[in-house]
């Protein structure tokens, strides 16, 4: 009898998990569009070549769209959406206003690309386009290069008030770097390789102004930062400098992904605070000094990393659409 009960209560365990829906990123697989768009990767890799040939402002500002995006209501493209009258959407959130106009160009290009195929015409998602874009970038600008995991639908709302709270700052430290990334599934390690992404990146003299004139009572300059460094800075951004200046956020090797980005956390050179914290704190610190050491196992790590970044909040069946225009609902 026992046997009998205990065989009833797995039955109906069983049940109930084939009953549960699954998870959205479940239906993410490579060559998704083999069917209904089989040359897609190509006609976004060639309309994305075209547009890095224009501007290397194209591989940072990919890149960061695509993680703007994943990191407020999942990987639904719902940043590139344009505000209306009745709806602020989420690009005019104060958070993203420094989102670089040739990112949301480079998915709108994609786009228009992939729809001139007849046979492609609104089958592609541009949260998949978005998706695939920012490998190309990343591959073209020297990074790893890998198979993009394909299947999201577009999301159906976008609200500047969903930004809030969501996205990292750069005065992080490392215990709100990896809460923020915990709720999305991602760990300590996926945080680090993600971060990495600064390597081509570029910011405005405002959001690290603090660590080079006006960081503690005790001390003007960042203790962390590299004195050159801080000097460099101070000369590029003084007091007053015009707010639309930018500057590299790697010093060495600003046109390349590459693991340099872990190498000048090492030397002080971390231009964010949320930057030089996985090397000063000595939780992430191992993990910097191996990928500064080899950069085959950074790139191992990166591409674990925007994998599952990519099946953040996956939008499927009645949650998504495929949108005729990028930047506005169907």
């Amino acid at each position: 009898m026992a046997h009998f009960i205990t065989f009833l209560l797995v039955l109906s365990l069983s049940l109930t998990f084939s009953l549960l829906p699954e998870t959205a990123s479940a239906q993410l697989r490579q060559n998704y569009y083999a069917k209904t768009c089989p040359n897609v990767e190509s006609i976004v890799r060639n309309s994305v070549t075209k547009k890095f040939r224009q501007t290397f402002v194209t591989v940072p500002a990919t890149i960061r769209l695509f993680f703007h995006d994943c990191f407020v209501q999942g990987c639904d493209a719902s940043v590139i959406i344009q505000s209306t009258g009745s709806n602020k959407a989420e690009k005019d959130h104060p958070d993203n206003l420094s989102l670089a106009g040739d990112g949301f160009d480079t998915v709108i290009k994609a786009e228009q690309a992939v729809d001139a195929v007849p046979s492609c015409r609104n089958k592609v998602s541009c949260a998949d386009i978005l998706a695939m874009a920012t490998r190309d970038v990343i591959a073209l600008s020297g990074g790893p290069s890998y198979a993009v995991e394909l299947g999201r639908l577009d999301g159906l709302r976008s609200t500047a008030a969903s930004v809030n709270g969501k996205l990292p700052h750069p005065d992080f430290n490392l215990n709100q770097l990896n809460s923020m990334f915990a709720a999305h599934g991602l760990t300590q390690s996926d945080m680090i390789a993600l971060s990495a992404a600064h390597t081509v990146g570029f910011s405005h003299c405002s959001k690290f102004s603090n660590r080079i004139y006006n960081f503690s009572r005790q001390s003007a300059v960042d203790p962390t930062l590299n004195r050159a460094y801080a000097t460099q800075l101070q000369q590029m951004c003084p007091k007053n400098v015009d707010p639309r200046i930018a500057i590299n956020m790697d010093p060495n090797t600003p046109r390349a992904f590459d693991n340099v980005y872990y190498k000048n956390l090492q030397q002080g050179k971390g231009l964010f605070t949320s930057d030089q914290v996985l090397f000063t704190d000595k939780r992430s610190k191992p993990v910097v000094d191996a990928w500064a050491a080899n950069s085959n196992t950074f790139n191992s790590a990166f591409i674990a990393a925007i994998t599952k970044l990519g099946r953040v909040g996956v939008k499927t069946g009645r949650n998504g659409n495929i949108r005729r225009n990028c930047d506005a609902f169907n």
